[in-house]
């Protein structure tokens, strides 16, 4: 337990601020997933799209300091490259 006044304000506002990042987190996690499973289900256009949303989510988490702006693009990234394989996949 924090023991002074501004250790029981800090307390506070990590509480406060964990819920808020929460949200940011987790909405870039969410079309993350989506676009994945919208890849392995065959659904391109439909994973571009979502992969798009994806990428705003984390520029937005990254631009609010959730996350780090190289973890956003390397996450950014991955996901590109991924459906960049699966649009190639279906041509060879």
């Amino acid at each position: 337990m924090p023991a002074t006044e501004s250790a029981k304000k800090r307390q506070r506002q990590g509480e406060k601020r964990k819920l808020r990042n929460r949200v940011y987190r987790s909405r870039a996690r969410t079309h993350i997933k989506q676009a994945a499973n919208l890849m392995d289900q065959g659904k391109l256009e439909e994973a571009a799209q979502t992969a798009q949303l994806a990428v705003s989510a984390l520029d937005r988490a990254a631009q609010k300091g959730v996350l780090h702006r190289h973890n956003a693009a390397r996450r950014k990234s991955r996901l590109m490259q991924r459906l960049r394989e699966a649009q190639e996949e279906p041509a060879q």
